[in-house]
């Protein structure tokens, strides 16, 4: 596989992804006061279950475009990553995907083990929204910003 298939399947999956997450934080928070409450719960559940059926393939194409990348084109950034501005945004970049990774392993094993609950939901995708919202900015600064 060539660079050019890599990032064009790590953008659709980035925009996948990030849609979702923005989608939950920035339009069921608000529009939770406008509905009923079993509304909600219905459409919450909804949303829910599809979001673990499709996200699970999401982050492998995600990350595994990602690696592609990397392996491709920006390891020599990463094997000495303060050497460059390019490196040290690149490796902020990945560590803050690290995390959101982590964080969708975690919400993962609360909801398997029955201890998902609302207040861990507003948490993980309070934090997943900040988290990509630097990761983006990160991924344009990439190119744009140097010292």
């Amino acid at each position: 596989m060539s660079y050019p298939l890599f990032l064009t399947l790590h953008l659709f999956a980035a925009l996948v992804f990030i849609g979702t997450v923005f989608f939950e934080v920035l339009f069921l928070e608000s529009i939770r006061k406008q509905l009923p409450a079993k509304v909600m719960v219905l459409l919450e559940q909804g949303v829910s279950q599809r979001a673990r059926q499709l996200m699970p393939w999401v982050l492998l194409v995600l990350f595994g475009a990602g690696g592609g990348m990397v392996w491709l084109r920006y390891w020599p950034a990463l094997s000495s990553p303060l050497q460059s501005s390019f490196g040290v945004l690149l490796g902020l970049k990945i560590l803050l995907a690290g995390s959101v990774l982590g964080h969708f392993l975690w919400a993962m094993w609360l909801f398997r083990s029955g201890r998902m609950n609302a207040r861990y939901v507003h948490i993980i995708h309070a934090s997943v929204f900040l988290h990509l919202v630097a990761i983006v900015l990160l991924a344009k600064a990439m190119f744009y910003v140097t010292w």
